[in-house]
């Protein structure tokens, strides 16, 4: 097997476009929505992105030359790796935002987004840890954890913090939005391809930006090239330090442990889908250096953890090999470290590429119930709910802040605000409640509702206690008001929550002596 064929080529654009659109994400989402400066995005965010990338790329590139050595094969091809997009999102809007708002009320804006970012960073340190840690345990975690309850609580992420946003920026811009968005419905999902090979994601990110150009869509209002300069890697063990003596990690564990464990196990079913196409890589390692590479990004500086794309087939298919990792190592390197990401920003503006995130957006979710029986459909439906209230509460917070609520010299939020929202029979409440912890909620719901389906009441029962159990110590639905937002609140139990759990576990534990089956089984 050699390091590099022809195939690699058209391996390596197709992942480089998807990983392309996932820095044009970090960079938009920390300038716009995070308020970063170019000094910390470029100068210690991006070349962080490229330690991590470089680490796993060059890894996944020796493993599949290691399996081509071993079987005698030239037909391996490398597990493909980069930004995880969800976890990328999970981190903005439910970690660094929430923080940064909180942290408004007593700090200058500029000071406020650096205590986002090392928010961020604790988040992206505990990701790598439970991946790396979870990847001598990830086949019984998957066991013990139906599979519709871990892909619909992915889905609601899925669908209000990718899609939805995306939705609604295709919209907004109708002529580039929808334009490439069927040119990436046609190639995706139609499964055809552009004479001459050219990639379907390269072919609407090129038409995308020269929409946008002969628009006035770009470049963006303000932004200018900056000069290309050399950013060196530099370890952030202070400030990681600082963020986790304070409460940073209890604060957002409800995001960071799914989101770990999602990783993880999305990172596996990659490697499944892998073995399935032909390519039987060793799982430990495989998941380890997926940690170890999301712990580097966290010690050099980057918010957002890695993980092993999905994909594989699509790759294997094209002829890629394990060249095309080592070129995207190397492309990503040079882009990152050399500062050359404002001079593709500013040509090539987030709006051109957002069709493949939204493509994102709906696989996932479609994944959901394709790859769950069909009788778990139920269950999935329940599992996205908690998601799509998450994202609901988001909107309606970001609607009071457009208005001027948790501003300086603004009105504040508080619990006044709930008897307006209950005027238009909207109990805002409750996807406040639903909101805190809604990963864990999802989880267990869509988990007991598969239960319920097959008669194991008992082990739904379980499920439910153990939301008992996460609601009493304010890890789900517990929530205050500050002047800015509306927060977790460790401090207080959600006993209401807890109390109704607990009851229906109860009540589930004794289903088979007070129940019998309605359909003669």
């Amino acid at each position: 097997m050699r390091w590099f064929v022809r195939g690699d080529i058209d391996g390596f654009f197709g992942l480089a476009i998807d990983n392309l659109v996932q820095l044009l994400l970090i960079d938009s989402l920390c300038r716009y929505v995070l308020g970063f400066s170019n000094q910390l995005i470029y100068g210690q965010v991006l070349p962080a992105v490229a330690v991590s990338l470089l680490i796993g790329n060059i890894f996944y590139a020796w493993q599949a030359k290691e399996l081509g050595y071993k079987t005698r094969r030239r037909d391996i091809c490398a597990l493909p790796y980069g930004v995880n997009t969800v976890s990328l999102i999970a981190h903005v809007f439910l970690v660094m935002l929430p923080a940064k708002q909180e942290a408004l009320t007593r700090f200058t804006p500029e000071a406020a987004s650096h205590i986002a970012w090392q928010t961020g960073l604790v988040a992206c340190l505990g990701s790598g840890v439970i991946e790396f840690v979870g990847s001598f345990f990830a086949r019984y975690l998957r066991q013990i954890t139906p599979r519709a309850a871990l892909l619909s609580t992915l889905s609601g992420i899925a669908l209000g913090f990718i899609a939805m946003a995306f939705v609604f920026r295709t919209f907004a811009h109708p002529l580039i939005g929808l334009t490439t968005f069927g040119i990436i419905l046609m190639t995706y999902f139609g499964a055809v391809r552009f004479r001459g090979g050219i990639p379907g994601g390269m072919v609407a990110v090129g038409v995308g930006t020269a929409i946008a150009w002969m628009t006035g869509l770009a470049p963006p209002a303000g932004q200018s090239v900056a000069q290309p300069q050399l950013y060196i890697p530099i370890p952030v063990l202070g400030d990681l330090i600082q963020a986790l003596k304070g409460d940073a990690l209890i604060k957002y564990l409800p995001v960071i442990i799914p989101m770990g464990l999602f990783n993880l196990l999305s990172s596996l079913q990659n490697i499944e889908s892998a073995e399935a196409a032909g390519d039987s890589y060793s799982v430990a390692p495989s998941l380890a250096v997926n940690g170890i590479g999301t712990m580097a990004a966290a010690f050099f500086g980057s918010c957002f953890p890695t993980t092993i794309y999905i994909g594989h087939p699509g790759w294997k298919a094209l002829g890629a090999r394990a060249g095309y990792s080592i070129l995207n190592a190397i492309f990503f390197t040079v882009v990152c470290l050399g500062g050359l990401l404002s001079a593709i920003t500013y040509a090539v503006p987030v709006e051109a590429g957002m069709a493949i995130v939204l493509y994102i957006g709906i696989v996932i979710t479609a994944q959901a119930f394709q790859t769950t029986p069909r009788e778990h459909a139920p269950a999935v439906v329940i599992g996205i709910l908690p998601g799509i209230a998450a994202w609901g509460a988001l909107m309606s917070k970001q609607a009071l802040q457009a208005v001027g609520f948790g501003k300086p010299g603004g009105p504040k939020f508080s619990a006044d605000l709930i008897p307006y929202f209950h005027q238009y029979d909207n109990w805002i409440e409750g996807a406040f409640a639903l909101a805190e912890g809604f990963i864990f909620t999802s989880i267990i719901l869509a988990a007991a509702t598969v239960a319920i389906i097959e008669r194991k009441f008992r082990q739904a029962s379980l499920w439910f206690f153990a939301a008992a159990v996460l609601s009493t110590l304010g890890l789900m639905h517990s929530f205050k008001f500050t002047d800015s937002d509306v927060v977790m609140d460790l401090s207080q139990p959600g006993w209401a929550w807890a109390y109704g759990y607990a009851i229906t576990g109860g009540i589930l534990l004794l289903a088979p002596l007070i129940t019998r089956p309605s359909d003669g089984h």
